[in-house]
């Protein structure tokens, strides 16, 4: 089967593209959006629409195959691709993608997704929410082509089992944080809830206060309202650096105070996400190597989740290989293809890493979906509901796109 025509439309996700540089030195927020001048380059507001190209592919027998092109919401920092807007990517897609895409045969998903990551124009790699878009509609079309689902796909060609059970949840509540956390309990989230701690004033406290007792609430929350005692989410809190900024990225004052949380948790597991964040690879990799040392030294429980700089696969690799952290994400969007997800989740399972299939608020349903099929397939750890950040809409786009493909899985065996 061959692809017979690709066609390329502009679309919204569901989220909002945020300068995090600007949003970092403080820009005041106003209702929804925030006042002050940008500071990332190609941001024209701090907080602008969130845009996505759809991809879409004609197949020689009718069907169509799908895909979303869709970057982080903090594009352009911490060493990711440039702002992704549909008016400036469409054209370039149109002259440099779709003549290579029409007519091409449908054999190996893993070959042709390997095809458009390492493609390059005027010496340059396509921007990776292209490569990312492209590959899910590969996916997708593969996929339709075998009469296979899309997480049969990624299986055979990897030479895994299927395993019709599901991967956790990982919830997030955006600046909604109390309110959400209720809804997370009610639909018994697996994991929550993320909480968008990305400034010391108003959400860390300038010595860690208001973290500590957003933790305790957090656990008196969860048993107040849970209604199975068996129910006991891991807490999974993203800090964007900003303890380390409290303590100067020292990794003994840094393990410290994570070691102190431990009593707020009250016995649910803790994770904290990019506790520290310090502008550069190798040097993140370092200071988040300290601080699990640290935190093994003096005996916490608490575990750190590599984010920010561990962008690419090679990053996840590096990140991995150093033993930097308990615990990394796999920003799917940052990856480019989704093959690299699925590579990076496996490479994590194979050195002792968990691997958190994460992504970005700022996606669509489509890549979403498709991301369920590769978390089921490559068996991460736990994987974000997305996108948005409402939480319900998210977490009702991965919850049931799971719960479908493991019936049709069960079903088959």
């Amino acid at each position: 089967m061959k692809i017979q025509k690709a066609l390329f439309t502009s679309g919204t996700t569901g989220f909002f593209f945020d300068d995090q540089a600007a949003i970092k030195k403080g820009a005041a927020q106003d209702g929804f959006v925030y006042t002050g001048k940008t500071i990332t380059d190609g941001f024209d507001q701090i907080r602008q629409t969130g845009e996505c190209v759809s991809v879409l592919l004609v197949l020689d027998n009718g069907q169509v195959a799908q895909g979303d092109c869709a970057a982080v919401q903090y594009s352009g920092t911490g060493g990711r691709d440039p702002l992704f807007l549909a008016g400036r990517y469409i054209p370039f897609m149109q002259k440099h993608v779709q003549p290579i895409l029409e007519g091409l045969e449908l054999g190996s998903f893993r070959h042709l997704a390997e095809q458009f990551d390492s493609m390059q124009v005027e010496g340059k790699p396509l921007h990776t929410a292209i490569r990312y878009g492209i590959s899910q509609a590969l996916l997708d079309a593969v996929a339709k082509a075998k009469n296979m689902l899309m997480a049969e796909v990624i299986a055979d060609e990897y030479g895994l089992p299927v395993i019709p059970d599901r991967v956790p949840v990982f919830a997030q509540s955006g600046d909604d944080r109390y309110n959400n956390v209720d809804k997370m309990i009610l639909k018994k989230a697996d994991v929550l809830p993320h909480a968008l701690i990305n400034h010391v004033d108003s959400k860390l406290g300038p010595k860690g206060e208001l973290l500590s007792e957003y933790v305790g609430w957090l656990a008196k929350r969860i048993k107040a309202l849970r209604t199975d005692i068996a129910y006991n989410p891991s807490l999974h809190i993203d800090v964007y650096g900003t303890i380390g900024l409290i303590f100067d990225n020292d990794p003994a004052k840094v393990a410290a105070y994570l070691m102190s949380l431990e009593p707020f948790a009250a016995g649910f597991d803790l994770y904290i996400e990019g506790p520290v964040d310090v502008g550069h690879r190798e040097r993140q990799v370092e200071a988040l190597a300290a601080v699990k040392k640290e935190l093994e030294r003096i005996g916490s429980q608490v575990k750190i989740v590599a984010d920010e700089w561990c962008n690419t696969k090679e990053d996840v690799i590096l990140f991995t290989d150093a033993k930097s952290c308990h615990m990394v994400q796999i920003k799917t969007p940052d990856l480019g293809s989704i093959h690299n997800t699925v590579e990076s989740v496996l490479y994590c399972r194979q050195n002792g890493m968990e691997a958190y299939q994460g992504g970005t608020c700022n996606e669509t349903d489509l890549s979403a979906k498709a991301c369920v099929h590769a978390a089921i397939a490559a068996r991460a750890e736990r994987m974000l509901a997305k996108p948005g950040m409402g939480f319900d809409e998210g977490y009702m786009i991965v919850n049931n796109e799971m719960e479908r493909t493991l019936a049709l899985l069960r079903a088959k065996r």
